[in-house]
């Protein structure tokens, strides 16, 4: 049986494992935001950046990568080594539907909202401040953030807000 993952952040650009066929995707009850302080992939304990986690409510758009049966344990060993290096995340299946119609059930990492590195929802100059400068083990905090925004204006499904944070920081 295939393993399907659904990303929303950096996975949708920068995957990191092998997997057969990428398909936009929606899902219900959860929604992108840059809510997550990064204390390693983006940032450092000194100085934390500021990357995505899926929120309660709305819905989100985003990709499914499917994964052959053959690499399923593979994908699933490092996603956890890449998403749950600081328990941030809670690692989750959920319904998400293709492109094509069908819905596939799909592992993806939500935020905890209980954890000390959830940020909530801040304000455009907070983001602009928390981003600005930040530098983790995965890079700049900046090109995370540019990326995303770019990718997701180049599949027709551009987010406002990141986009207007991305400019920002060009600027």
């Amino acid at each position: 049986m295939a393993l399907y993952v659904f990303g929303y952040g950096s996975l949708m650009w920068r995957p990191g494992f092998t997997y057969e066929k990428r398909h936009s995707a929606t899902i219900r009850g959860l929604h992108r935001r840059l809510c997550v302080y990064s204390v390693a992939h983006r940032g450092t304990p000194e100085r934390p950046g500021l990357v995505m986690g899926l929120d309660r409510g709305g819905a989100c758009r985003g990709v499914v990568f499917e994964v052959a049966e053959d690499n399923r344990g593979e994908v699933l060993d490092y996603l956890r080594e890449r998403e749950l290096i600081t328990h941030v995340y809670l690692e989750r299946i959920i319904a998400a539907r293709l492109e094509d119609g069908r819905t596939v059930d799909a592992v993806t990492y939500v935020v905890d909202r209980n954890h000390r590195q959830y940020a909530g929802k801040m304000s455009h100059e907070d983001m602009l401040a928390q981003v600005r400068g930040a530098v983790g083990k995965s890079g700049p905090n900046e090109d995370y953030v540019t990326a995303t925004a770019d990718l997701l204006a180049s599949t027709g499904t551009p987010d406002p807000a990141l986009s207007a944070l991305a400019t920002a920081l060009r600027g």
